[in-house]
C-alpha cells in the first residue's frame, strides 16, 4: 500500500492517471476526507454528472455482504466507459474490509473505488485491508497544521483578490483549524464580508468568522460534563454555524467519556483523590478544562461513567448505521448527557 501524506496530496493528483483504481481516505477531520475523495473523483476521467457511471453508497448498505461491492466494482456502465463507485460513511463494517481486501488482489476493471471514513485506528479492519493491498493507496486526514491553514488563507484569498494583516491573519489562524470543510467555510464568508477591499484587518476577523476550531467541540463537551444545558445550546449554534459536524462532539464526549472511566478506576483502585488521577492522566488536558473534569470525576461513579460511556457508543453505531438522522440521534443524546450531569 501507498499512503499519501496532507503534503503530497497535491503533487499526488497531478499525476496522470493515477497509479490506482482503489482509494481510502480516513482520519478525524471529516471535512478534509470529504474535500480530498471529491478531489480523488474530479480526477477519475469519470463524469460526475453521469447518474449512470458514478454510484453512492453508503457504508451500511453493504453491510455484511462484500458481494455487493464487487458485484458494482464489475458492473459494466449502460454506455461503457469508467465509472466511480463512491461508499461513504465506513467505519467497521466487515463486509466493506473483505470487500476492499478482495479488490486489491483482482485485476484493476474499469472502475474507480473511493471510500471515505472516519478516525481509523490501527489495526481496525478497514485499514488493515487497505494496508497489505498493494492496489490501494490510502489518504489520512487529520487536523491542518500552521503551515496547511496558511495555505489555505493564501489560496481562498487570492482567489477575491484580497490581502490580510498579520494581526488579521494570526486571530483567523486561532479561530480555524478544527475541520477543513468548517475552515474553508469560514474563510470564504470572511472574504465575502471583505470583497471590494484591498486589506482584511484584525476587526472584520473578529466581527464575521466564528469558531471553527477544536476548541469550539471543547466548549460542548464542556457544557455536557457540567450539566449546563443552555450553555451546550448555546456551543451546539456556534458550531452549527462554522459547518462543523455535530458527529464531531459526540466523538469528542465518547473521549471525554472513556478517559474518565480511565480515572475514576485509578481513584478507585487506589483510593486516590482526583487531583492525583488528573495529575497522572489528565496532564495533556488544557489548563482550563482541568478543574472541569476534576469536578465531574468527583460527581460520577464508576459505573454510572461505564453506563454512560455504552450509551455514547451505541449512539456512535446508530449514526453509522442511520446517516440520515445523524445530528437527531446526536443531540438526543448529548442533551440525555447534559440532563445526567446536572442531577449528579
Amino acid at each position: 500500500m501507498a499512503e499519501v501524506k496532507s503534503h503530497e496530496f497535491d503533487g499526488f493528483l497531478k499525476r496522470k492517471p493515477l497509479p490506482v483504481r482503489l482509494f481510502l481516505v480516513y482520519g478525524p477531520d471529516r471535512g478534509l476526507v470529504s474535500e480530498r475523495a471529491a478531489a480523488l473523483a474530479a480526477v477519475s476521467g469519470v463524469d460526475l454528472n453521469d447518474a449512470f457511471s458514478v454510484v453512492k453508497l453508503d457504508a451500511g448498505e453493504v453491510g455484511s455482504q462484500p458481494g455487493r461491492l464487487i458485484d458494482e466494482m464489475n458492473a459494466i456502465g449502460l454506455f461503457g466507459g469508467d465509472r466511480l463507485v463512491w461508499v461513504r460513511n465506513a467505519g467497521s463494517e466487515k463486509g466493506l474490509s473483505d470487500a476492499l481486501e478482495i479488490l486489491s488482489k483482482m485485476p484493476a476493471g474499469p472502475s474507480t473505488l473511493i471510500i471515505e471514513a472516519g478516525d481509523l485506528k490501527k489495526g481496525a479492519g478497514l485499514r488493515k485491508a487497505a494496508e497489505s493491498g498493494s492496489a490501494v493507496v490510502a489518504i489520512p486526514c487529520y487536523a491542518d497544521d500552521g503551515r496547511a491553514l496558511q495555505a489555505l488563507i493564501d489560496q481562498e484569498l487570492a482567489a477575491e483578490g484580497l490581502r490580510i494583516s498579520p494581526a488579521a491573519r494570526s486571530r483567523l489562524v486561532e479561530t480555524i483549524g478544527g475541520d477543513r470543510l468548517a475552515s474553508r467555510n469560514e474563510v470564504r464568508k470572511l472574504a465575502l464580508y471583505c470583497r471590494g477591499r484591498e486589506l482584511i484587518e484584525e476587526q472584520d476577523v473578529e466581527e464575521i468568522v466564528g469558531d471553527a476550531s477544536a476548541i469550539s467541540t471543547d466548549d460542548a463537551v464542556d457544557a455536557i460534563l457540567k450539566g449546563d444545558k443552555d450553555g451546550f445550546l448555546h456551543a451546539i449554534q456556534k458550531i452549527v454555524s462554522s459547518k462543523t459536524p455535530v458527529f464531531l462532539v459526540l466523538q469528542g464526549c465518547l473521549r471525554q467519556f472513556q478517559l474518565l472511566e480511565l480515572m475514576r478506576a485509578e481513584m478507585d483502585e487506589k483510593r486516590a483523590p482526583a487531583a492525583q488521577a488528573m495529575a497522572t492522566l489528565g496532564r495533556h488536558l488544557h489548563f482550563r478544562r482541568k478543574p472541569i473534569v476534576e469536578n465531574a470525576l468527583k460527581t460520577w461513579t464508576g459505573p454510572a461513567i461505564r453506563r454512560e460511556t455504552q450509551r455514547l457508543q451505541a449512539a456512535i453505531l446508530q449514526s453509522r448505521q442511520r446517516p440520515a438522522l445523524e445530528d437527531t440521534i446526536a443531540m438526543q443524546t448529548m442533551l440525555a448527557t447534559v440532563l445526567q450531569s446536572a442531577r449528579r
